[in-house]
């Protein structure tokens, strides 16, 4: 019998493949490396982080193999992940990316001012919403019910730790994954001056709008 797909915690191994998910889905849902050509920037935002700082909230889609092809992973305290990003992760990867100390002048530049001001992510409007997530899966992988799958499964984690409610930020011009947010009961929420950006929230509970 052929192995077949399942979800399954995050391990260390799973490093290397989470990050290259993350990098050919980084562009509006696409392949970012010709933006992005350092293939650890983007991961080092928006994935690594999270599996570093809470790995107990981090699930792949592993493809029957041992490989991850698609992941979930989040915080279930968007203040206190932002507290340990700065003091706890920065270090860990200012070595490659220093602080920058003038305005960014291309993309990369761009992210890595982003890198620097996690602060970002606290908005008052999404307080009651104290989670967030970030979900990715290759191309390949999706379509097929498995995001449908990863963001239950993460959903019931929070749910398990009296987490009431998870948050989102999306590029607006995504609308594939608008769809998809849209069908598992996510809805907008107002944020001013959101930038390209458009936020989701829902409540963890499973069933609930």
């Amino acid at each position: 019998m052929r192995p077949q797909p399942s979800i399954r915690p995050y391990r260390p191994a799973d490093r290397a493949a989470v990050a290259d998910i993350c990098v050919r889905t980084a562009l509006d849902g696409g392949d970012s490396r010709e933006r992005y050509p350092d293939e650890e920037l983007m991961p080092s935002l928006f994935a690594a982080p999270y599996c570093h700082l809470e790995p107990e909230l981090a699930f792949v889609l592993d493809d029957g193999s041992g490989r991850a092809v698609g992941y979930v992973l989040g915080t279930a305290d968007t203040e206190r992940f932002v507290e340990h990003f700065r003091t706890a992760w920065i270090p860990r990867v200012a070595g490659r990316y220093p602080e920058p100390t003038a305005e960014p002048r291309t993309p990369s530049e761009e992210m890595i001012v982003l890198l620097y001001t996690p602060e970002r992510m606290v908005l008052p409007d999404l307080a009651a919403y104290p989670a967030h997530l970030h979900i990715d899966l290759l191309p390949d992988w999706q379509r097929r019910g498995y995001g449908r799958g990863l963001m239950r499964t993460f959903l019931a984690a929070l749910h398990d730790r009296g987490v009431p409610a998870v948050h989102l930020g999306m590029v607006t011009a995504n609308a594939a994954a608008r769809a998809f947010y849209d069908r598992l009961g996510f809805h907008e929420i107002p944020v001013p001056d959101p930038g390209p950006l458009t936020y989701l929230g829902r409540p963890t509970a499973a069933g609930t709008p």
